[in-house]
């Protein structure tokens, strides 16, 4: 866990990986509930019995946006800042969802720090981040995302 006391102290940390979260184990009770929360009821993610007679692999799979979603839930697992006001989510650079993370898989967070640019009252963060799959030859997604973070 890397503690920082403002937001200004991430500079210090550009170029590096800060760390990794705990894994966390996706299962259907998560992604039917991700499913119900976004409308996006596609069978391969919500319809096991067909996806086990279809899909690659025999079984569900998570949406590549529940783990987009999942980043600032995984995130404070890696670092945090004492000395903030608020943070807001500024937008995203870039996005892949690299591989197909199955029913009952364990993913985790990398996070590295790309820039932390000043702003007035606070700092630009833009963290690239890695979605590990366990036992997964790729990551399941890497994203580029942009924070605003206020002193």
């Amino acid at each position: 866990m890397l503690v920082l006391q403002t937001p200004s102290d991430l500079s210090q940390h550009v170029g590096c990986e800060i760390g990794a979260s705990d894994w966390l184990q996706i299962d259907q009770e998560m992604i039917d509930r991700f499913a119900d929360a976004t409308g996006d009821h596609q069978w391969i993610h919500v319809d096991a019995a067909r996806a086990a007679r279809e899909a690659p692999g025999g079984t569900t799979i998570a949406h590549g946006y529940l783990l987009l979603s999942l980043l600032p839930r995984l995130a404070p697992e890696i670092w945090r800042i004492e000395k903030r006001s608020r943070s807001l989510n500024y937008g995203v650079n870039k996005v892949r969802f690299t591989a197909p993370v199955p029913t009952g898989s364990r993913v985790r967070l990398r996070q590295s720090v790309a820039a932390a640019e000043p702003i007035e009252g606070g700092v630009r963060l833009i963290m690239a981040s890695t979605m590990d799959l366990a036992g997964g030859e790729r990551p399941a997604l890497v994203a580029e995302t942009v924070s605003l973070i206020y002193d």
